[in-house]
């Protein structure tokens, strides 16, 4: 078994704002694990504050884990051994979907498949970052004539408050009114409970399905707050690292959503959607600044989930891989042995 590496920056073609930050691109690493005559690949994506600096920490975590001896593991050894390392999840996402890529290319089949998956999965979403309101009315026309997008999700939570959050929604909901898409909210946990209250109850009356992660990470004994009497379903994102977190937040939240950047890969991403369910609750997933090698990672698994939220291959300039086609706003797993995406000029 050989591991290399390669790090490749990826530019986004707009800039994205959200309650924590700005994000105009990152260095992403991508690992390449080569055995029997196969190679499977993953990508490691660091989330906003760790743009530059992730993927050489990264490569060193796993310089050193493979140094200690990964061969002849399974995929679940693998895992288990890195988790008691302390990897960065980011990084052990990397390692982890390259370790399935691997493993569906030579068993010759695509990967969904391998893990008795379908193809069929609902459509996803693409996003709106926090903008100026004439900056909102230009770029959502835009963004869905370009996609086809069926659901827009419009980024709140910004530092100048409600009024600006409600003047935000409303010129997305104007600007994609001829598409007749559905309107979806995320906070990234930029509301007090005061404002959460207030916003569910004021997007409930135009045309707003959810709401994500109204508060912020470290907040959750605040949800009943806020969960009892809610006119929105609540979706937690960054409450969720683990599926060690979902059984806490039955009965507060009505879904969870996970994203391989944040949980380790598809080896835990499929632990939180096997703990949400015995919960009761709806599933999600979603991505961090990733090209469409994680991207399809996360379409191979896409089946698995009430919503989708894999946008973000869609706003690079250009996408350094190749992978899931989104076809008529659904992301569809190619079939080929693997996740099905490659890295151009690798």
């Amino acid at each position: 078994m050989r591991v290399t590496y390669k790090t490749v920056r990826l530019e986004k073609l707009y800039p994205l704002a959200i309650s924590r930050g700005v994000s105009t691109g990152s260095n992403n690493l991508f690992v390449f694990i080569e055995d029997q005559g196969h190679t499977g690949i993953g990508e490691c994506a660091p989330g906003t504050g760790f743009d530059d600096t992730l993927a050489a920490i990264a490569e060193q975590q796993l310089n050193d884990l493979v140094a200690d001896g990964i061969e002849g593991l399974s995929v679940q050894e693998i895992f288990a051994k890195a988790s008691a390392a302390n990897m960065d999840a980011s990084a052990l996402a990397a390692l982890d979907v390259a370790l399935w890529d691997l493993l569906a290319k030579q068993a010759g089949m695509p990967l969904h498949r391998l893990l008795g998956l379908g193809k069929k999965q609902v459509a996803t979403s693409v996003t709106i970052g926090i903008n100026p309101v004439s900056v909102i009315q230009e770029r959502v026309p835009e963004i869905l004539a370009r996609t086809g997008g069926k659901f827009l999700k419009i980024k709140l939570g910004t530092t100048e408050g409600i009024e600006r959050d409600k003047e935000n929604y409303e010129a997305a909901r104007e600007a994609s009114a001829p598409f007749g898409v559905g309107l979806r909210i995320d906070a990234n946990g930029g509301w007090t409970v005061d404002q959460a209250n207030h916003m569910m109850k004021w997007l409930s009356e135009r045309n707003c399905d959810y709401v994500e992660q109204p508060l912020p990470r470290g907040q959750e004994a605040d949800l009943p707050k806020i969960f009892e009497n809610r006119p929105l379903p609540i979706f937690a994102d960054e409450s969720v690292r683990t599926s060690h977190d979902v059984v806490a937040l039955a009965g507060m939240v009505d879904g969870v959503n996970l994203k391989l950047m944040k949980c380790g890969g598809l080896t835990e991403a499929m632990r939180i959607v096997a703990t949400a369910r015995a919960c009761g609750l709806d599933t999600m997933i979603g991505c961090m600044g990733e090209s469409s090698v994680a991207i399809s990672a996360g379409a191979a698994i896409g089946a698995l989930f009430d919503h989708i939220d894999l946008d973000s291959q869609i706003n690079l300039k250009p996408d350094p891989a190749v992978g899931a086609p989104m076809v008529d706003g659904v992301l569809v797993p190619p079939e080929k042995p693997g996740h099905g995406a490659e890295l151009l000029n690798a």
